[in-house]
């Protein structure tokens, strides 16, 4: 079960909250328990789970990025200039995993789920959602 998010993005580096759509595929599916895998295309950008309450937060994960890897400084930026952005997305990494049980994602209060431009912005940045289902055992 899978299904695709499509995000414009209007900053070269940011974090753009997606929780609400990965939570409107994963009603779709009707699954009970199971994993929700998120995965954003592209060597570019990353997917993380962050505190969702404060902004102030992602400001901070932009801001550390940018101190331990300033653009402009790496070779691949001979070619187009985003050396930083691909090393950037390799450090976060291109996707998470969360458990689902009870229809519900198993994210605390404070944790929502990010799409993370390090190259932008982009007229869609592409998410693939995939909802595996899990058959649960009763222990009784």
């Amino acid at each position: 079960m899978q299904n695709t998010i499509s995000v414009k993005t209007n900053q070269r580096e940011a974090l753009y909250d997606i929780t609400t759509a990965v939570k409107k595929v994963v009603a779709a599916t009707n699954v009970e328990n199971g994993l929700v895998n998120i995965y954003v295309q592209g060597a570019t950008a990353a997917i993380m789970i962050q505190e969702n309450w404060d902004e102030s937060v992602q400001t901070d994960v932009i801001t550390l990025l940018k101190k331990i890897i300033p653009p402009g400084v790496w070779e691949h930026d001979r070619q187009d200039g985003n050396g930083d952005a691909h090393l950037k997305a390799g450090l976060v990494g291109p996707g998470e995993t969360i458990p689902l049980k009870n229809r519900k994602l198993g994210l605390s209060t404070w944790q929502n789920i990010f799409l993370c431009e390090f190259d932008g912005p982009r007229d869609g940045r592409i998410i693939v959602v995939t909802v595996i289902p899990i058959a649960t055992q009763n222990t009784h």
